[in-house]
């Protein structure tokens, strides 16, 4: 290593002592989702932020996605989709693969890759300890509309959590819950991470996405954001389309008393640390008002 090279590791070490001591015993949700998930070089990397995170004295949660492998699973098995305003009407068929892929394929994945890392992590879905209750999503501008087994958090079993977290382990939650009576439902990952984070009282809450984060109409991006100005960029336009659901989740987490919500954008390598441990990070921070 060079005396340049030297140098700046130093800056970027000294930079992030700060945050790591700030972070130090606390918990932070991330939902795992978008490029990050399926580029293999940034699943490795995201696989090593987490551990890393894990090995300096921070709590990791990771909650995944999975809607582009459970697509290819349903076409591969001849399984047509309906669809409902963008939701997938998720019948018992459909549920079973939901399940295979999300509970399956893809967490078991995750884990692999943490364990590779050196960190000790564990898969579960939100049937597993009763993670997750839920109850059929319904429609605010449809509700006689059958979705099917898609649904929304109705509380989050909070012990489950803490024994992982006491046993120095890493969880990894597939988006799936189950109502009173043991039925499943398929559930946004975005929401569930949401949920956990209010439920656990996190200090942040990270939402990996394929974008920079939320943008002025100029293309600029926006941080340090207070739920009114959220408001505002809502009624004016600026916040639209498939953005709304994610800002929605990340301001039902602040309102709920988590420290910060952050959108940030997993394309970027090392995306989570640069948006822990740097001045700058790398997406939008929604912070309470």
């Amino acid at each position: 290593m060079d005396t340049t090279t030297a140098a700046d590791t130093a800056r970027v070490l000294n930079e992030a002592l700060p945050y790591l001591q700030r972070y130090n015993g606390e918990t932070i949700v991330i939902k795992y989702g978008g490029n990050a998930m399926t580029d293999e070089r940034l699943q490795r990397l995201f696989a090593q932020n987490i551990v890393m995170m894990k090995q300096v004295g921070i709590h990791p949660i990771v909650v995944h996605g999975g809607g582009p492998q459970i697509g290819s699973m349903l076409n591969r098995l001849s399984i047509e989709s309906e669809f409902i305003d963008g939701m997938r009407v998720t019948d018992a068929a459909t549920m079973e693969v939901v399940e295979m892929v999300l509970g399956g394929l893809v967490n078991k994945q995750i884990v692999s890759l943490l364990t590779q890392a050196g960190g000790k992590a564990i898969g579960i879905t939100g049937r597993d300890g009763s993670l997750i209750q839920a109850k059929p999503l319904k429609l605010p501008n449809k509700p006689d509309a059958d979705l099917g087994h898609v649904g929304e958090v109705v509380s989050i079993n909070t012990s489950v959590l803490t024994t992982l977290k006491d046993s120095n382990t890493i969880p990894v939650i597939a988006p799936i819950g189950a109502d009173g009576n043991g039925a499943p439902y398929n559930i946004n990952a975005d929401l569930v991470a949401s949920s956990v984070a209010a439920a656990i009282q996190a200090r942040r809450l990270l939402l990996l996405t394929n974008t920079r984060g939320i943008l002025n109409k100029t293309g600029d991006l926006l941080t340090g954001l207070s739920p009114s100005d959220v408001k505002q960029y809502i009624d004016d336009g600026t916040i639209a389309g498939g953005m709304l659901p994610k800002v929605q989740c990340a301001l039902d987490a602040v309102h709920a008393g988590v420290g910060s919500a952050q959108i940030i954008d997993g394309r970027v390598e090392h995306a989570v640390l640069l948006e822990l441990f740097t001045d700058q990070g790398v997406g939008t921070l929604i912070r309470r008002g």
